[in-house]
C-alpha cells in the first residue's frame, strides 16, 4: 500500500494544481454554467486523485480538459493516438493551466469507458504498425480489454487520466483495478480518476474531491454520497426498496 498523505505531500507530483483562465473561455460556452468549476484552483497532494459527485457536476469535463491540455487525444489513448470519430469535447483545455513538475512522466494515457472501442481499434493498429505485433483487445470482453490496457500500458512513474473506469468492470474486477492503482502509485505514478465507484474511491491515501453545486471540496471516503448510498442499501436494503418502489 502506498504512503499516506503526510509522505505524499513531501513528494513530487506531475500535476500539482489546476486552474481555469475564465477570460479564455467563450462567453457562450456551457462550461460557464457548471458551478463546481468556478471554485478552481484546486491543489493535488496525492498520487491518486478521485473526482466524485453526481452526474453533470463537471467531473468528466475537467478531467477531459486536463488530459487534452497535457497533449492527449480527446477520445482517449496516448500522445501517439490521433484518431477522431466526432468532435464533441469542449474547448476548456485552451483555458486550463496546470502546475507541472519539471520531470516528465514515463508514460501518459487517457482512458475513458465511452470511447474505449475506438481506442482498442487504434491500439491494435498501432501495435501492428510500430511494434510488429497485434494485440487482440477486440477478442476480449469490454471489461477484460479495459483492465488489460491498464495492466499492460500503464507504467511506473507515469501520469494517467481515467474517466469512469468502473463502467466496464464487475465489482471483483474493480478490486483488481484498485490493486493496480495502489501498485502504480507506490512506484511514482499519478492517476486522476473521475468515478462513481465506492470500491475504487476506498483506496487508502487517495485524495477525494467532491464536485457539487457548492463547488469542489475535499472530503473523506465516508462522506461521499457513493459510500453512504451503498452503505444504506447493504444495511437496510428491504426498507430502502420498499420506499423506492412504493
Amino acid at each position: 500500500m502506498y504512503n499516506n498523505r503526510n509522505t505524499q505531500a513531501e513528494s513530487a507530483h506531475f500535476i500539482k494544481w489546476v486552474k481555469i483562465d475564465w477570460d479564455a473561455v467563450p462567453a457562450a460556452s456551457y462550461v460557464r454554467e457548471i458551478p463546481a468549476l468556478h471554485s478552481l484552483p484546486i491543489t493535488f497532494w496525492s498520487n491518486v486523485i478521485f473526482f466524485v459527485g453526481e452526474n453533470g457536476t463537471g467531473k468528466s469535463t475537467l478531467l477531459e480538459a486536463m488530459a487534452v491540455a497535457y497533449g492527449l487525444n480527446p477520445e482517449g489513448g496516448s500522445r501517439n493516438y490521433r484518431f477522431a470519430t466526432r468532435d464533441t469535447h469542449a474547448s476548456l483545455h485552451e483555458a486550463i493551466h496546470m502546475g507541472r513538475d519539471p520531470l516528465q512522466p514515463w508514460g501518459t494515457f487517457f482512458l475513458r469507458a465511452e470511447s474505449f472501442y475506438n481506442v482498442a481499434t487504434a491500439s491494435e493498429a498501432y501495435e501492428s504498425r510500430y511494434r510488429d505485433k497485434t494485440r487482440t483487445l477486440h477478442q476480449l470482453s469490454h471489461g477484460e480489454a479495459f483492465l488489460a490496457t491498464v495492466q499492460e500500458d500503464f507504467r511506473e512513474n507515469g501520469l494517467y487520466f481515467l474517466d469512469e473506469p468502473e463502467a466496464a468492470l464487475s465489482v471483483s474486477r474493480q478490486l483488481t483495478l484498485l490493486y493496480e492503482f495502489d501498485r502504480l502509485a507506490a512506484h511514482g505514478t499519478q492517476l486522476v480518476v473521475a468515478t462513481h465507484s465506492p470500491v475504487l474511491m476506498a483506496l487508502p491515501g487517495a485524495q477525494i474531491l467532491n464536485f457539487s453545486e457548492n463547488g469542489i471540496e475535499e472530503i473523506s471516503y465516508e462522506d461521499t454520497e457513493a459510500f453512504q448510498t451503498m452503505d444504506l442499501f447493504i444495511r437496510d436494503r428491504d426498507r430502502l426498496l420498499d420506499r423506492l418502489l412504493a
